[in-house]
């Protein structure tokens, strides 16, 4: 669009401002957890936009104990199959903390050798269910582990073999105004060509579990907030066409 010379400062001023807001609207969300484990490198492929919906529940325990969870939907901005996702960065309400240290831990090695059933008692600390295009759906298990230094989640889903690692990491501005805490989901390049890989319609993912620990109730994830009071949750997803997207949720705490 041509700007013809003779605007004035102040209309060349109100053009602008009116852009910014379809600007900003356009713009793809930039990485939450930029500082984590990074993915190998993969060119971005041609494919479909996905269009992806959130909704979360959190729900009061005992002591400061919240199950949190996640249910994504995902279709495709053409109706075919959703593009595959390179990332997942799971965004927790600022009033959300995690307790890694006081469940056991499970290591990638068992899980791998033995499945998630042979993880130490009290482990698992989370579960959920996954849908594809194609196929039944399959049950989904969260599992309290270390991936290096930092702690972390194996979400294991035996029906496929698919087993992956979530490290807990600090989110960076700007949204820690909102979240505090993340879980950044890393899915590995594999032989499928990146174009071919299909994402999933729907996937459910839950944190909650409790036990007790030094005489009282402690919840993988706790949060300070009084029942009835509005959290923000959000769902970061790179997608392997280079699309980034943020759907969130803001349900109140019951």
């Amino acid at each position: 669009m041509k700007v013809r010379i003779a605007l004035t400062a102040v209309t060349a001023f109100l053009s602008l401002a009116a852009l910014a807001p379809a600007a900003l609207a356009d713009a793809e969300p930039v990485d939450p957890a930029p500082s984590g484990p990074q993915r190998p490198h993969e060119p971005d492929v041609d494919g479909t936009r996905n269009i992806d919906s959130l909704t979360v529940t959190a729900t009061k325990g005992q002591g400061r104990s919240v199950t949190v969870d996640f249910d994504r939907r995902s279709r495709a901005e053409t109706g075919q199959i959703p593009a595959g996702a390179r990332r997942f960065v799971f965004l927790f309400d600022r009033s959300v903390s995690f307790n890694p240290d006081a469940f056991p831990t499970c290591a990638r090695s068992v899980v791998e050798k033995d499945g998630v059933n042979a993880c130490p008692e009290g482990s698992h600390v989370g579960s959920g269910r996954g849908e594809f295009p194609t196929g039944e759906p399959q049950e989904v298990f969260a599992v309290n582990t270390k991936i290096g230094n930092l702690p972390g989640v194996l979400v294991v889903i035996p029906g496929n073999g698919v087993i992956l690692e979530q490290t807990l990491e600090r989110v960076s501005l700007p949204y820690s105004r909102d979240y505090t805490w993340a879980l950044d989901e890393i899915l590995p390049p594999n032989d499928t060509p990146p174009e071919q890989r299909a994402g999933t319609t729907r996937f459910q993912l839950s944190f909650g579990a409790t036990r007790q620990h030094q005489g009282r109730t402690i919840g993988f994830a706790e949060t300070t907030a009084k029942p009835g009071e509005k959290l923000k949750f959000g769902l970061w997803t790179d997608f392997v066409t280079g699309q980034t997207i943020l759907p969130t949720s803001t349900p109140h705490l019951t």
